[in-house]
């Protein structure tokens, strides 16, 4: 589906998923009730909502839920008045079941994700998805990671597994402008489908990059409120809207509302503000995934090493979403390294 004959670009809102990463997935229904009233009252088209890493993601690896996620996902659906409810799914965490279970519950939209070389392992999930007459959303992750001509071959499996709509997603917020302008570009100009971007806000460049992937043809764009994402945080949804504005974009949305959901609802319940602190721009320097911020922090003060380090190792290995158990392996080698150090010296 793309945006409506009224809209520029649909906007899609994923506060309750993406934004999941930095309160280390501890929403609460109250959380849900407030956040998705206010977007929808706002406007937004599509509500995204689900673990940070997607359907069936509570686990030691990823990190518990406070909540069950499908108890938080139909409270979605029974707030939301005139908004979409869409699920993330990544296969091998998610199953079919999990998108039978939420379509049941009243997701209409799913998102199936996986890394930027590997969309052929989509096929299974997003036929399920079509059978269910949900709208199928293929999303390639790190997308920064592959050339143009790559992410083309690979939107172009998503096409042809029957995907609605193609996403490109800036998981390590890594990318410059020309970066997105030139894959965009391309993939407008290969596709049958609209296209989508998912920006991260690593290098500063979230906004900027959207507005320019909207105007290389993109038709689908994200945010999340007050910018609550993993990493430095998500392309946030009301200075989105208002940077639209000002630029006679429509986007069918509010921009105050959304200031107002950003200020009163998401604000007070975030651990930390979204902030570009060191660690979060060397997520963008160098190029690591968005959500392993947390767990790079964690691994850094349990075995008491810099995780300026471990990212910018993890970078040098191109580790991928999926291989978390990897930060761990790379703080103790590091650990190991500092005490060989110290016994030399």
């Amino acid at each position: 589906m793309s945006a409506t004959t009224t809209t520029d670009y649909r906007l899609i809102d994923s506060t309750l998923r993406d934004g999941s990463h930095a309160i280390s997935h501890q929403y609460y229904a109250e959380d849900v009730i407030r956040i998705v009233a206010g977007l929808d009252a706002a406007g937004v088209q599509v509500i995204e909502i689900a673990h940070g890493d997607g359907l069936g993601g509570s686990s030691f690896n990823y990190g518990f839920s406070a909540v069950p996620e499908k108890e938080l996902i139909a409270q979605a659906c029974q707030t939301a008045q005139r908004a979409q409810i869409a699920c993330l799914m990544l296969p091998g965490i998610g199953l079919a079941d999990d998108l039978r279970e939420v379509r049941e519950l009243g997701v209409s939209v799913a998102r199936i994700a996986v890394h930027c070389t590997e969309a052929d392992i989509t096929e299974q999930h997003i036929k399920v998805a079509k059978d269910l007459g949900m709208e199928a959303i293929g999303f390639l992750m790190m997308a920064h990671m592959n050339s143009p001509e790559g992410l083309v071959e690979q939107a172009l499996l998503l096409q042809s597994y029957g995907a609605d709509t193609v996403y490109i997603a800036d998981s390590a917020g890594a990318m410059t402008v020309e970066d997105v302008r030139r894959r965009v570009n391309a993939l407008v100009n290969a596709l049958d489908v609209p296209l989508g971007v998912h920006a991260h806000n690593n290098l500063s460049m979230a906004v900027a990059n959207s507005i320019a992937a909207y105007e290389e043809g993109a038709k689908n764009l994200d945010g999340t409120s007050a910018g609550l994402g993993a990493g430095a945080g998500n392309c946030p949804t009301e200075i989105l809207a208002a940077v639209s504005t000002k630029y006679g974009i429509e986007t069918g949305v509010d921009p105050l509302a959304l200031m107002d959901v950003a200020e009163e609802v998401v604000r007070p319940i975030m651990p930390r503000q979204q902030v570009i602190d060191r660690a979060g721009l060397l997520l963008g320097y160098a190029g690591v995934y968005g959500s392993f911020l947390l767990h790079a922090e964690r691994a850094a003060e349990r075995y008491n090493v810099p995780t300026s380090e471990i990212l910018l190792e993890l970078g040098r290995r191109q580790v991928v979403g999926g291989q978390e158990d990897m930060i761990i392996d790379v703080a103790l080698e590091l650990a190991r390294k500092h005490a060989e150090q110290e016994i030399t010296t």
